[in-house]
């Protein structure tokens, strides 16, 4: 397969592109306007806290990763104030054109008075694998150097460029430059040009109708086809590279922790067969200051996520949202636009959801709103189900955070759990529990309610056609009619509600089962292995990920000495420092592992015929079982290790994501007889991450900036 660097990705066919189909902010009406109007003249536009029209669905921005509020010099007094500002701010637009890919007519633009201090920190290979295969990272990861926890491995596993120097430090500074936001892709065409956007939204933040929020701090630059399936679309978002229109009061900047939060939750996400945006890379700026919580400043760093698309239940509410927002008359919001509904609409259904809605009938395109609905709200229940399995929690379920695609998008203040506790609460911000571990199904519910009722209007308009609504559908329909169709559109509230729950919980028992290497599905398995095995988790207060790890070398026995014997490895120490209630944990382990040994046994035929069936179950179940969970603690020491000192902590970064990428392998050589002193340095620091941590960190809660 060719490779191209990253400026010379081939662009999607038209009919793909969403800034080609999708209706533009009125101030930026089209890549020409944006980049010869825009950024030349009053580029304030993209940099100020503004409603955008009602009937836009994004705006044209540029990324300008820079601290704020501007520290703007008025050099002429006598000149016009705000003339100036303009002309301040457009010196710092990417407006140079550096090089042109010949086959798109993309540019690579910069500007000599912006921020150069930044450096690439971490490059996801697992995402250029599976999303982008064809671009040229040049030699980026012989730059970064080898993943290893310590220094010694460093210094051992060297690696050599292959091409000429030039062509290797070229491919990599070309990704460099435009990951950081330095370097801009434009094509300044009014007909088949092309510029970065960021998407408008609205969404119930808590559940408060919050009004126009929008990608305050994200930026999308690119988006190109899979080399293997042209519909197959990957878009590229750096999450931190400065203000949009949408910021409101922020900078729209990230701080290195948040970004290395995101950057490894992500791939620990897919890893573990959960649906979820990819990580590209890491950037830092370690010159460039945030104030966040703290009154000492953070270093600046950028996220470039994938996703095949970032649109979420809010863009929907953007458009169309609920009968009592307007209740709320301190909430910047516009008014509905149903035509840009439908446009919307028709696009995620076609595009992004590429849904299959059967022939046309009397020459009348089908109804596609229902449809729509009920797709997001299976992925979506799909998600959350994987969400359960492996005691991920998001802490932010707030509509504008809910994927179209049933993604897991927008990694702040996430957790996976340790100790079980059904309740627990990742977020110190959701003092009343709203997205605890527990109520994550029924926030899902809640938010698929949320489009439903955005789409209400339009589903009812199609349920008394027949058929697609037409362009300008909604043009001098009195209100109450719309109101009308949006109630009966809700009457379809329960039919979407028992096909989440039914769909999350097929998906999650049988990934339960599968994590207990079973491999038939037993309509008594919830209520006599599943459950049962929860409650005593939570009521011995042990870890979730590695009972299921350790379960995994059970051997069934009816022998009570064989198993109160394994429950050795079930009770910690660590965790149950009283004898009294090691017992107590001892005798409902033995209970439920009697029946556990009995289901196993059920299942001898099942497997091959081999006489050794057991070791292939326990090979099995590992693959679902995870040696390496990214704890709160890793995090953390991860963070403060690239926060110290990014030249050495970029190794551990990048060791970490590789086993973050690979969660069910043996680290820290886990199957090892001998002392733990004949293991070689690096396989005794793995060892450690794959621990339980310090007991300070067990249901440790992060904030909404994380």
């Amino acid at each position: 397969m060719s490779k191209s660097f990253l400026s010379d990705l081939p662009l999607p066919p038209s009919t793909h592109v969403l800034q080609r189909n999708l209706i533009a902010d009125p101030n930026t009406p089209d890549p020409d306007v944006f980049f010869n109007d825009v950024m030349k003249t009053r580029p304030s536009i993209q940099r100020r806290a503004r409603l955008l029209a009602p009937s836009a669905h994004f705006s044209f921005v540029s990324p300008y990763p820079t601290a704020f509020p501007y520290r703007i010099e008025v050099v002429d007094e006598e000149e016009d104030r705000t003339k100036a500002i303009e002309k301040w701010l457009s010196a710092k637009e990417a407006l140079t054109e550096a090089n042109k890919c010949a086959e798109t007519g993309l540019g690579s633009y910069s500007a000599d008075e912006r921020v150069k201090d930044y450096h690439l920190i971490g490059l996801c290979r697992r995402g250029i694998e599976d999303c982008l295969p064809n671009l040229d990272v040049g030699d980026a990861f012989e730059y970064l150097g080898p993943p290893s926890l310590t220094p010694n491995g460093v210094k051992a596993n060297g690696h050599a460029s292959i091409r000429a120097q030039s062509e290797e430090e070229s491919a990599r500074q070309n990704l460099t430059d435009i990951l950081s936001g330095h370097n801009v892709l434009l094509k300044p065409s009014k007909s088949d040009g092309y510029a970065p956007w960021s998407l408008r939204y609205s969404g119930h933040q808590f559940g408060t109708w919050a009004g126009q929020l929008g990608d305050g701090r994200a930026i999308s630059i690119l988006e190109t086809p899979h080399p293997n399936d042209p519909n197959l679309i990957y878009e590229l978002q750096l999450k931190g590279a400065g203000r949009t229109p949408f910021s409101r009061s922020a900078d729209g900047l990230a701080v290195l922790r948040s970004s290395i939060r995101e950057y490894l939750g992500a791939e620990a996400a897919h890893a573990l067969g959960i649906p979820t945006t990819r990580s590209l890379s890491l950037t830092l700026y370690p010159t460039l200051p945030v104030i966040r919580e703290s009154p000492i400043p953070e270093k600046a760093a950028i996220v470039t996520r994938m996703a095949p698309s970032f649109i979420r239940i809010g863009n929907f509410e953007g458009v169309s949202h609920p009968p009592d927002s307007y209740s709320f008359s301190y909430v910047g919001q516009q008014d509905d636009d149903f035509e840009a509904l439908r446009v919307l609409g028709e696009w995620v259904a076609s595009r992004v959801l590429q849904l299959n809605l059967g022939p046309h009938k009397d020459g009348q395109p089908p109804a596609w709103g229902k449809e729509l609905v009920f797709e997001c709200a299976r992925r979506n229940a799909r998600m959350v189900a994987g969400w359960q399995v492996y005691g991920f929690m998001h802490g932010v379920m707030n509509t504008d955070n809910i994927s179209i695609l049933g993604l897991t998008i927008d990694y702040g203040p996430y957790a996976f759990m340790d100790v079980f506790n059904d309740g627990q609460i990742c977020n110190h911000t959701d003092e009343g529990g709203r997205y605890a571990y527990k109520f994550q199904p029924t926030m899902i519910i809640y938010a698929l309610r949320a489009l439903l009722t955005s789409l209400g209007p339009l589903i009812g308009a199609e349920m008394e056609l027949g058929h697609a609504v037409p362009k300008g559908w909604a043009n001098d329909i009195p209100k109450d009619k719309l109101e009308n169709w949006r109630e009966d559109a809700m009457e379809l509230k329960q039919e979407l509600d028992e096909q989440i729950l039914g769909l999350f919980g097929e998906t999650y028992y049988s990934s339960m089962r599968k994590r207990l290497g079973l491999r038939r599905n037993v309509d008594s398995d919830p209520s006599q292995l599943i459950r049962p095995l929860l409650q005593l988790l939570e009521r011995h207060e042990l870890d979730f990920n590695s009972s299921f790890r350790t379960l995994t070398n059970f051997v069934p026995t009816s022998d009570v000495s064989n198993l109160e014997a394994f429950t050795t490895h079930l009770t910690p120490e660590y965790l149950i420092s009283s004898e009294t209630k090691r017992d107590d944990a001892k005798k409902d382990w033995v209970e439920w592992l009697q029946k556990f040994s009995k289901r196993i046994e059920d299942e001898k035929d099942d497997w091959d015929s081999s006489d050794d069936w057991l070791t292939t179950r326990k090979i099995e179940a590992k693959k679902s079982n995870p040696r390496f969970v990214l704890r709160q603690w890793v995090l953390e020491e991860v963070i403060k290790k690239v926060d110290e000192d990014y030249n050495e902590g970029k190794h551990i970064l990048a060791k970490v994501l590789e086993m973050t990428s690979r969660p069910f392998e043996s680290w820290g050589g886990e199957d090892a007889s001998g002392p733990e002193e004949e293991l070689s340095e690096e396989i005794r620091e793995e060892r450690r991450l794959c621990g339980l941590g310090p007991k300070r960190f067990l249901g440790f809660q992060c904030s909404c900036s994380s």
